[in-house]
């Protein structure tokens, strides 16, 4: 099928849209995070707002009727809409590249990064409606604009059909559910290196959301990939055997996820157990996202082996 070049052109563009959104959400979300006041201030300024006794036994009339929505609070609803405008550009993307291309918009690693990134941010948006951790937004679309922009710079290809290799129904299955299970992935990875730093008992985190919804974010999250990650594990070797006429051939990436998938599974194990729990299980959690970003960049890019085909080009 002939690639349609118009469409592909506008996918580029509402990629680089996208990037530039989330780029301006995660200084919205920042500024939220260096202007929101600790909660119990926050809380006291909500009490006398309405009338109430301060934490010195005084008690203070009430300046309004209804407390107003703080200068934090405003940036990051702000951060929160353009957020959801990015999703939906780069979701654009996606879906203009495939139809460009006639194919599953995740044959090489441009497209890859596009889809894993996706998810990783729409993973973010849910968690954020369930947990109070809206100002730590900015702590994860940073790390996916840095990932989004080499990936349309540095791993950038063209639109083009896949290699032979590639054309298959496989490229569907295990590719989609590796790349939205190691992007989700990368929200619980985040929110366990921020459970370490506030758990320091530093004052300079003071900021950072209480350690323990830290702990549950990342703990559900990685419940909810886990899954996901082992599902696409194991259509990878149903792939490779009509591929290569083996299920596994310790491939470098094969290696790298299967020790990823152990460290994952440890984590989980720890989390349940009583006397793993806290700062253990998050250094676990967080050598398992290192592993997931070694993953992506080294071993795709610098090791040489079965899966190079999902290089660059």
């Amino acid at each position: 099928m002939p690639v349609n070049a118009t469409l592909a052109t506008y996918s580029d563009w509402t990629y680089g849209a996208a990037v530039a959104v989330y780029f301006f959400a995660a200084v919205l979300y920042l500024c939220e995070a260096a202007f929101a006041r600790p909660a119990k201030a926050a809380r006291e300024r909500e009490m006398v707002a309405s009338g109430g006794t301060r934490a010195d036994g005084t008690w203070t009339p009430g300046l309004v009727s209804r407390p107003q929505r703080s200068r934090a609070e405003r940036l990051g609803r702000m951060g929160v809409a353009l957020n959801v405008l990015g999703v939906l550009l780069q979701a654009g993307s996606l879906v203009l590249r495939g139809l460009s291309t006639g194919r599953a918009p995740w044959g090489n690693m441009y497209e890859y990064m596009s889809l894993l990134t996706l998810a990783g941010v729409v993973t973010w948006l849910v968690l954020a409606r369930v947990f109070p951790v809206r100002r730590l937004g900015g702590f994860v679309l940073v790390p996916v604009v840095v990932l989004m922009f080499l990936g349309g710079t540095v791993l950038y290809a063209d639109a083009a059909p896949v290699q032979p290799a590639l054309q298959s129904y496989w490229l569907v299955v295990h590719v989609s559910v590796i790349s939205v299970s190691s992007g989700v992935l990368l929200v619980p990875g985040v929110a366990s290196v921020l459970y370490l730093l506030k758990s320091s008992g530093r004052a300079r985190y003071a900021r950072l959301p209480d350690a323990g919804v830290l702990d549950r974010l990342a703990y559900r999250s990685t419940v909810f990939a886990f899954p996901l990650f082992t599902i696409g594990i194991i259509c990878g070797a149903i792939w490779a055997e009509a591929a290569w006429g083996r299920f596994w051939g310790w491939d470098p990436k094969e290696t790298v996820a299967f020790v990823s998938w152990v460290v994952y599974a440890a984590y989980l194990h720890a989390r349940a157990t009583a006397g793993w729990r806290g700062r253990p299980a998050a250094w676990i959690n967080s050598l398992g996202f290192a592993l997931t970003v070694f993953n992506l960049f080294f071993i795709n890019l610098v090791t040489t082996g079965l899966h190079s085909y999902a290089g660059v080009a």
